[in-house]
């Protein structure tokens, strides 16, 4: 990983680096991607991001490689198998929030063509650069994740507040929050 300079927020170790330098702030444009982000980030709401990168490919093999189409069938027997889970953050409402977040993200789907197609169109279908110059210049929030949040919430999505929709934006490349002397800025 040489002796880049990265956001500040990234030197933790290999694995932060990691997802800094291949991941965070990348364009994500395919719905799979999308919805893995999105369960993601529901169960880091209240919690640190790196807590979830750790239990990342637990969570893709308790949630079966983030298929929606069998989440959204998930039942008690799942619930129950998911709460016994160690590898998993386990909270039965946000256990329970990602099965109603499947359903809700599979109706925005074939209202919109594509999830991508709906939450793209927040920001016109490409990245909004805000030109950070310290991690200090880093908003939590902005208009567009408010918006988004609010209408999420309408479509019966759960643990969408503004901040966390705002992370997810800053994970698929909605917004570029890197840091003016990162080396993935220039």
């Amino acid at each position: 990983m040489g002796n880049k300079t990265r956001c500040a927020w990234c030197e933790k170790d290999d694995l932060y680096r990691d997802y800094h330098d291949n991941e965070w702030g990348n364009p994500v444009y395919e719905d799979d991607k999308l919805f893995e982000f999105l369960v993601l980030e529901t169960f880091q709401a209240g919690l640190s991001w790196y807590t979830i990168l750790k239990k990342r490919d637990n969570f893709r093999k308790a949630f079966d490689q983030f298929n929606y189409k069998k989440i959204a069938q998930y039942g008690d027997a799942e619930i129950e198998r998911l709460m016994q889970d160690a590898g998993i953050i386990r909270n039965g409402l946000k256990i329970k929030g990602t099965i109603t977040n499947t359903i809700a993200f599979m109706e925005t789907q074939k209202e919109f063509g594509s999830f991508s197609n709906y939450i793209w169109g927040f920001t016109d279908g490409k990245p909004i650069d805000n030109n950070p110059k310290t991690l200090k210049d880093v908003p939590a929030v902005n208009e567009i994740s408010d918006a988004l949040s609010k209408d999420l919430k309408k479509r019966g999505f759960k643990f969408v507040g503004s901040t966390v929709v705002y992370a997810h934006m800053q994970a698929t490349g909605m917004v570029n929050d890197h840091v003016e002397e990162c080396w993935k800025r220039k």
